[in-house]
């Protein structure tokens, strides 16, 4: 009786595992169908007799970006909005333009591993473990360099060079999702209290108004 309790019980947490990630395919593709009202985990499939090469397809990363804007980054991503044949792979990408020191700021992805590689400069990233430790785990990057967000995690990019930067990120999930801090917690609407955050943060609730006013 005791092994077939610990047999259900390990059955059970390897099911709760295995739909905690995004689902293998059940077909050589499920090209997302943005025409469609279904409401699924994830998209709904094209017909496949519809499906061409373009769906699969995604052109322009090698170009820069205009990246004068107030952080000098910008992310361009390739998820499944982007390029509809990424539908139930599991996978994505993005270009990151930095301006000299420009930065990806704090920020998370609540359903995605990171794989970031230096194309062009050099960065300065790292990532913070979860509580209690709240360990900063940083690295200064070289061209041809790679380096990995594990899921979930906060961290963050800055160009330390004297050009311009580029990096690619794969990301594990088809639409990885991204929470950025400062305006998650200063711009989110309805607006966290500010008493809120004058305690969670131990500052002046003046210095949070204006936060809040930024974001």
């Amino acid at each position: 009786m005791a092994n077939h309790t610990l047999f259900l019980s390990l059955l059970a947490l390897s099911c709760s595992l295995a739909i905690a990630y995004e689902p293998s395919p059940l077909q050589d593709f499920c090209v997302a169908d943005p025409t469609s009202s279904a409401f699924v985990n994830g998209r709904a499939c094209m017909d496949p007799k519809l499906v061409q090469a373009d769906h699969f397809s995604f052109s322009g990363l090698h170009l820069p970006r205009n990246t004068s804007n107030k952080l000098g980054s910008v992310v361009s991503p390739v998820t499944v909005a982007q390029l509809p044949g990424l539908n139930t792979l599991g996978i994505a990408l993005a270009r990151i333009d930095y301006a000299p020191w420009g930065v990806v700021p704090p920020h998370v992805h609540p359903r995605a591993t990171e794989i970031l590689t230096v194309l062009e400069g050099a960065l300065e990233v790292g990532f913070v473990t979860s509580n209690p430790e709240n360990r900063l785990i940083t690295k200064f990057l070289q061209m041809g360099d790679a380096f990995v967000f594990p899921v979930g995690l906060v961290h963050y990019q800055r160009n330390v060079g004297h050009g311009n930067a580029v990096s690619i990120s794969a990301l594990s999930s088809q639409n990885p999702g991204v929470i950025t801090v400062a305006n998650a917690v200063f711009g989110s609407n309805a607006p966290i209290p500010a008493d809120i955050l004058a305690k969670a943060f131990q500052v002046d609730k003046n210095l949070v108004d204006y936060l809040q006013l930024t974001f």
